[in-house]
């Protein structure tokens, strides 16, 4: 069965970090583009960031220079290191295939405020 298990998140300052984890099926990770997703309050689910198999990596301009992702292949597990946190970044963040084909975790709620 498929799952996706996201952790890291919780409060942090303006201005500050964290790095998010997520654990997935290997089945799925190998061979697939995964991407890190975010929902804010009263918004739609939106893309962030890419990462293939291949290496290669993308990032929405909102998060450009600030968030790194990166995928460890051996442990099925895909980071999001988070650097100079906005209170704008305040959501709750998931991880999937990209595009997002598989059943959605429950997430990890990342608050920013001060």
């Amino acid at each position: 069965q498929v799952q996706l298990v996201e952790s890291g998140g919780g409060l942090v300052q303006p201005g500050g970090s964290l790095r998010l984890s997520c654990a997935a099926s290997g089945s799925i990770f190998s061979i697939n583009a995964m991407g890190w997703y975010r929902q804010a309050p009263g918004k739609l689910r939106e893309w962030v960031s890419v990462s293939t198999s291949g290496g290669f990596t993308s990032y929405a301009d909102s998060v450009k220079g600030r968030f790194t992702i990166s995928r460890d292949n051996a442990k099925n597990t895909l980071y999001l290191q988070m650097n100079s946190l906005k209170p704008e970044d305040t959501a709750v963040y998931y991880c999937n295939t990209f595009p997002g084909r598989m059943p959605w975790g429950q997430g990890t709620q990342v608050t920013v405020a001060s």
